[in-house]
């Protein structure tokens, strides 16, 4: 039975609790700073990390005169735009007929072993592409990856037209807290930034009034170990111990 991001969610906060010894001493958190450091240490895995990004495909449906369109905010970036067929800037149909094709299909596909041959196949894929970059089967396209809208530098007279996105993305929240990789990172980073939170807090005063002088508080000592924590896990990212990818030659 697979988890939802709450129960995922969840056991990363019992973990943050538990390590921080709750049940034995009063944990000052609450459930929202569990959820602000777990935030943050998904936001600073996705900076940080190759493994947070994946490529993927989207299906986007083109309506009558628009061009612009606002993607979901998990794409980064787009690069590049496909339609199914040859193109056409008449419509959509257009391109769905074309008598090469309907010849090659004929002479090369129906009678396979007889006629025909790779060469063939070849050039018949290379007059796909001739003829999709003279009749608009490439679609040119601008793309600001703050406000995630992409604007189609085509005039569309009809509209129903599904094209294809070819995207880099965030992968999803599900996906980074399910991966045995990612996850063990996650917590831990949610750990420090949960002992920062109480550090920050626990340092606004020095002690706490009581018999016998009070009692002396440990917020500078949890908010040196919360950033040495930090810093030992944003190593590790340069270590690749996540799974992702590590770099490739550069030149230039």
């Amino acid at each position: 039975m697979s988890s939802t991001v709450d129960q995922l969610r969840d056991n990363i906060a019992d973990y943050v609790f538990d390590r921080l010894g709750s049940g034995i001493v009063d944990v000052e958190l609450d459930k929202k700073h569990i959820d602000t450091a777990i935030n943050r240490a998904l936001q600073r895995y996705r900076q940080r990390a190759q493994n947070s990004v994946e490529e993927s495909y989207a299906v986007l449906t083109i309506n009558k005169e628009q061009s612009d369109y606002t993607l979901p905010q998990e794409i980064i970036t787009v690069r590049q735009v496909f339609r199914r067929g040859i193109g056409s800037v008449t419509g959509t149909t257009a391109s769905q007929f074309e008598p090469f094709a309907s010849g090659y299909l004929n002479t090369y596909m129906l009678v396979a072993g007889r006629v025909g041959g790779l060469a063939s196949y070849d050039m018949f894929t290379q007059y796909q592409e001739l003829a999709m970059r003279m009749f608009g089967g490439h679609i040119n396209f601008t793309w600001n990856p703050v406000t995630k809208k992409i604007s189609l530098i085509r005039k569309f007279p009809v509209g129903g037209e599904d094209v294809i996105l070819w995207t880099y993305n965030y992968k999803p929240e599900i996906t980074l807290l399910s991966d045995y990789l990612i996850q063990p990172w996650i917590q831990d980073y949610a750990l420090a930034v949960s002992k920062d939170i109480i550090g920050q807090a626990r340092e606004k005063f020095g002690s706490i009034a009581g018999p016998q002088g009070g009692t002396q508080l440990n917020g500078g000592a949890l908010k040196a170990e919360a950033k040495e924590e930090m810093d030992r896990l944003e190593e590790e990212l340069k270590k690749f111990v996540d799974g992702s990818q590590p770099y490739t030659f550069v030149i230039g």
